[in-house]
Formats: structure tokens, C-alpha cells, sequence
């Protein structure tokens, strides 16, 4: 049943938006249930613009899996660009699902997909927006449960206050057992017409007792040492765990389904294609990557449940063009057979097959002649670091010789381009790192030049390191702002060759991000008061304010490079020490241990 009246509003204010299309739901795939012949309401939140959120696979799956369901009905929900914020104020409307015009607060469950720590704001936006109370405190059973998953939960400190339970880990088996947990416990309730926060609370302490993967914040309480640190974590109920486990699908990969009826947006997205996950993990253990420690254990899917997942999604949008998805796609253990499968399937239909995250190995010097005729207009490849030293202190074991072999045969099969992605600013960094990264650009730009006549068009774009939680690195500092800005200019005055272009990540959005990832509970007031003040959209350059960020810090007498900056000893208890991973604390102890006596030798090898 869709609520014509907030419809109707909303199609007049439209015309003074821009992209107005992207608050009008209705998209081709798009699912619209009746609310009255279903026994629960969730929207799938994205703390971000719907361009992004809707090239999201993981928004998709979730989307398709929970109303495959009968009794559910899922919707969709995107933070709103300032110009419809405004509106909405100005009106005194609500943030709505897409699919039937309900407002947030009238769901039982709103999920955040927690991918970008700077988004944080945008998650408090859109609850305010959608009529929520800011708080789980201030909420009862009239209210919706706000959950959030994703890379974010890994560290859920700093949204602590805001949100009422963390999925930790995959959500493909967790969000259906929790709606239905959900559901049950507070039709219960309405039965009995206790509708209280008291009884919301214990609900979700029956929920959080139930399994190890649901975080419930309001049932744990930071103890702090004189100096700021964590002296521990206590729980203030003894029927919740005290450690959280991640959700780990438990059946077979091929039986958790994907996607083939992607809901498929009115206009034009960053990653406007059909997405298939073919492999979900790393079988690498790179120390600075979160995602390889977060998502193992490795699964993998088979190549005809991978072909005949994208010829069906392919019948279902007429998208041309299909991007196989994992961390190291390269690494997938039937890689060339699933890429001639694919080859053989879609090039007499006219689609492109796109290959993001190639992993750099012998492999990737075979694999334009595989792939000849599927998509040649740029190759994009993650090297990190340049010399052989950094990545054995990184652990990422790739050879430049497979590097510029397999870009000496992109060129030759028709390639043009090539992106390059490192990281400035690990540990142990020195200017022949930086020198390598040039050299490394430059070098294939020439290797152009040899074969196509003209230096090829490189792109070596810059990350500044930021220290994720659950990775080796974990008790390493970021690099300061100096810093950033040094190696930066650094990096430009070294290059010659103009066909090559350095590109670096806005320092100050990585600063920003480097507190909201490694901060504690004490941040979230920050947060909270950012907000108050503007901050929105921090992702986005044109949006983000740094100078509102600094004076909210300063005025909450925030110490940021306590939390940034500072390296931390590995026996001190950090904001995030409670969510455990696969391996566990003990696993990236050693591999932090590792790390140090690497560095220490290369500090060695150069004095």
C-alpha cells in the first residue's frame, strides 16, 4: 500500500531538484508489496548518494534475498542530496522507502550498510530525516529496531549511541534470522501491550543471547585508565556474550543465491553493470587489507552457477555489461575457465565482461590474449607499493616482471590505459618507496611507447594509508598531515613523463577517516555535534567541510592524534578488541610482530 498522500507531495516538490529521478523509486526489478498482507517492513538503508548506493551489490543481494520472503517487504532508502534535505525540512516530510512512500519511522527494522567511515554522518541524517529517535536509548517498541552491518561494524564504538544492534560478519543468513527473531519477539509484546523501551531492551537482550553475532551496544560499558586508554570492556548484563563471532554462511556458496533480478536505477551510476560475485575472501593475507582478514574463510562459486547467474540477470535488464566481482578475481581457482565461459556466452550477444581487483601474477601476462575482444579500454591493477622490500613487509607478494609482461600484452591486444592504485604512508616508508611508485608508472608508459608508438596513458592514483581495526597494522599510527602533503608534491615534482598522472586522496578526508575508524565510544559526541552543525556528504569534495570537523574536535577537546596518530602497544585493549574475527587477536599479534622485524631489517639494509 503505497502512502499516496507523501507520494504526491513528492512528485510536486521534484521539479526543483536536481536528478529527481533518484527519490521517485519505481525502477525497473524494483519490488512494491502490499504492507497490510505482510507480517513485517524493512528498508535497506545507504548512508550515501543513491549513484553509489545503487552500484552497491551488496544493497542487491540483501534486497533480493529478504523479499524473496513473503512475509517481508523490503524497501530501499538513500541519503538525500542538500537541495531535497532542504525540502523535506522546509515541508516537514519524512525520508521514505522508495518502493511505497513509507516514512523510516514507520518500518519495523532499517538497516545501515556501514562501507565508508566519513558516511557516519549521513546514517544520523537520515534517522533524524526518516522520524527516528537519535538514540536507542529514546526508543520504544512504536519505533523501528536500526541495525547496521558492513566493514564499518568491524569497529561499532563510535555509532555505539546511535545504533541498536551490529550484524557482524555476512548478512545473507543473519538479516532473515534476525527479522524473524525481530518480528516474533515484538508481535509477543503487542499481544501483551507492552510496548516500553523496557521491553524493547529486553528484546534485544534475548536476541543478543541468542547467537554470538549481534552486538547490542547499550549492554556494554567502557572502563578508561587515567591516560585514555581502555582498561576494559564490561558488560552490564551477564546473558549477553562477551566476545562477538562473525556470521559465517554456513552452507554451500552456491546455494546462497544471487541477484538476477537487480533493481536497475533511472540514471547513470559509477558501476552501471551487472555485478556477479564470484568469489566471496582472499586466499592472500595482505597486513594492511581489513577485507582479507574480515571476510575469510574463502568461498568460492562454480563457473555455470556464475555464467547462468549473469545470462539470467542479462535477460532481466539488457545491462551490457557484466563485472565479475571478488577481491583477487584473478585468483579465482577455474579463472580461465570461467573467463572463456563467459567469452563464448556473451561476445555474440554484444556484452562486455569487466575484471576489476586483478591480482598481479603470471596470470596477468596470459590474460589479454584471453580476454582479447571482452573489454580492452584500460587495464586497472593494485599493486600497493613498488619495490620487492615494501611488499614483503606488506605481504603482498606480486613480481614487477608479471607486471610489465602482462601490460606489454594489454597493449599489444588493444589496451590503452592503465590505473595504477598504491598506498603513502605505511609503516617503514622511505623516498625509494615513493621513487618506485614513479618509476613503476613511468616504465609502463614507455613499455606503451614500444609497442603502440606513443607513451600510454597511466594513472597511478594514491591512497593515504589510514590503519584499519582487525589487521596487522592495527596498532600502527596514521602518518600526519605533513606528512601526506610532503610525499604528494614529492611524488609530482618526480615525475617526468607526461602521459603520467599522480593522483592523490584528499588528505583531509583521510584524516577525517583515520579518527572514525580508530576511534572509541568518546568520538561519537563529535560525531553527533558535527552533524548538528552541517556536516553532511562527507564523502563527496564539494560537501565536506574540514574546518567544521577541526573546531568540533577542538571545542569537545578531542585529541585526535591520540586517536589518529598515536602507536599503539599490543597489550593495550583497543575500542574494537571485543569483536573478534577469524583468526582471532592472536593471528594478527604475530603478524604485527612480523612486520616489525622486517622493518627493522630494511632500516638495516639502508644504514
Amino acid at each position: 500500500m503505497v502512502d499516496q498522500q507523501l507520494k504526491d507531495v513528492i512528485f510536486r516538490l521534484l521539479p526543483q531538484v536536481s536528478t529527481p529521478a533518484q527519490y521517485m523509486g519505481g525502477e525497473l526489478n524494483s519490488i512494491r508489496k502490499d504492507h497490510t498482507k505482510v507480517r513485517g517492513k524493512l528498508c535497506l538503508c545507504f548512508p550515501d548518494a543513491y549513484t553509489l548506493g545503487m552500484s552497491h551489490h551488496g544493497l542487491q543481494v540483501l534486497y533480493s534475498i529478504m523479499n524473496a520472503d513473503e512475509q517481508w517487504a523490503c524497501e530501499r532508502a538513500f541519503a538525500p542530496w542538500p537541495d531535497f534535505e532542504a525540502l523535506l525540512r522546509k515541508h516537514q516530510l519524512p525520508l521514505y522507502g522508495l518502493e511505497t512512500f513509507t516514512p523510516l519511522k514507520n518500518f519495523d527494522l532499517i538497516g545501515f550498510s556501514l562501507q565508508y567511515e566519513v558516511c557516519y554522518t549521513n546514517v544520523l541524517n537520515m534517522i533524524d530525516l526518516g522520524g527516528i529517535a537519535h538514540f536507542s536509548s529514546q526508543r520504544d517498541l512504536n519505533q523501528p529496531l536500526v541495525i547496521a552491518g558492513g566493514p564499518g561494524a568491524q569497529n561499532p564504538e563510535l555509532l555505539a549511541p546511535f545504533v541498536d544492534l551490529f550484524v557482524i560478519g555476512d548478512g545473507e543468513e543473519s538479516l532473515p534470522w534476525l527479522m524473524e527473531k525481530w518480528i516474533t519477539l515484538k508481535e509477543i509484546a503487542l499481544r501483551e501491550g507492552d510496548l516500553s523501551h523496557r521491553r524493547r531492551c529486553e528484546i534485544l537482550a534475548e536476541i543478543a543471547g541468542s547467537t554470538d553475532w549481534a552486538y547490542v551496544p547499550m549492554f556494554y560499558e567502557p572502563e578508561y585508565h587515567a591516560d585514555g586508554t581502555i582498561a576494559a570492556m564490561n558488560r552490564t548484563r551477564q546473558d549477553v556474550p562477551t566476545m562477538i563471532a562473525p556470521c559465517t554462511i554456513k552452507q554451500d556458496f552456491d546455494d546462497i543465491p544471487l541477484p538476477t533480478k537487480p533493481v536497475v536505477p533511472f540514471i547513470q551510476t559509477p558501476h552501471d553493470r551487472i555485478a556477479i560475485e564470484i568469489m566471496r575472501g582472499c586466499p592472500h593475507q595482505c597486513r594492511f587489507c581489513q577485507s582479507t582478514t574480515i571476510k575469510r574463510p574463502l568461498r568460492i562459486r562454480s563457473v555455470e552457477t556464475i555464467v547462468q547467474a549473469a545470462l539470467e540477470s542479462y535477460y532481466n535488464t539488457g545491462t551490457n555489461e557484466i563485472s565479475l566481482l571478488s577481491l583477487s578475481s584473478s585468483d579465482y581457482p577455474h579463472f580461465e575457465e570461467l573467463v572463456k565461459r563467459m567469452h563464448e556466452v556473451f561476445h555474440p550477444l554484444g556484452v562486455n565482461v569487466s575484471l576489476p581487483s586483478l591480482r598481479i601474477n603470471h596470470q596477468l601476462r596470459t590474460l589479454p590474449k584471453l580476454i582479447k575482444g571482452i573489454r580492452n579500454n584500460g587495464l586497472t591493477l593494485a599493486p600497493e607499493v613498488a619495490r620487492d622490500d615494501m611488499r614483503e613487509q606488506i605481504r603482498k607478494k606480486i613480481k614487477n616482471d608479471d607486471l610489465y609482461e602482462g601490460c606489454r600484452e594489454a597493449f599489444k591486444n588493444g589496451w590503452r590505459k592503465v590505473k595504477l592504485y598504491f598506498l603513502i604512508g605505511l609503516p617503514g616508508e622511505r623516498p625509494a618507496d615513493l621513487d618506485g611508485i614513479v618509476d613503476m608508472a613511468e616504465t609502463i608508459s614507455t613499455i606503451g611507447k614500444e609497442v603502440l608508438g606513443r607513451y600510454a596513458e597511466v594513472t597511478a592514483s594514491v591512497s593515504n594509508f589510514v590503519p584499519k581495526p582487525h589487521t596487522p597494522y592495527q596498532w600502527n599510527g596514521m602518518q600526519t598531515k605533513e606528512y601526506f602533503e610532503w610525499a604528494g608534491q614529492y611524488l609530482r615534482r618526480r615525475c617526468k613523463i607526461r602521459a603520467v598522472t599522480i593522483k592523490q586522496h584528499d588528505i583531509e578526508t583521510s584524516l577525517l577517516e583515520g579518527i572514525l575508524t580508530r576511534g572509541d565510544r568518546r568520538i561519537a559526541p563529535a560525531l553527533y555535534e558535527a552533524w548538528k552543525r552541517g556536516a553532511r556528504l562527507d564523502g563527496w569534495k564539494e560537501h565536506f567541510n574540514a574546518e567544521l570537523w577541526k573546531q568540533v574536535f577542538a571545542d569537545l577537546k578531542i585529541d585526535v592524534a591520540f586517536y589518529s596518530h598515536r602507536e599503539r602497544p599490543m597489550q593495550e585493549i583497543l575500542p574494537w578488541d571485543h569483536v573478534n574475527v577469524k583468526k582471532g587477536r592472536a593471528y594478527l599479534e604475530k603478524e604485527q610482530d612480523r612486520s616489525r622485524i622486517q622493518l627493522h631489517v630494511m632500516a638495516e639494509a639502508i644504514s
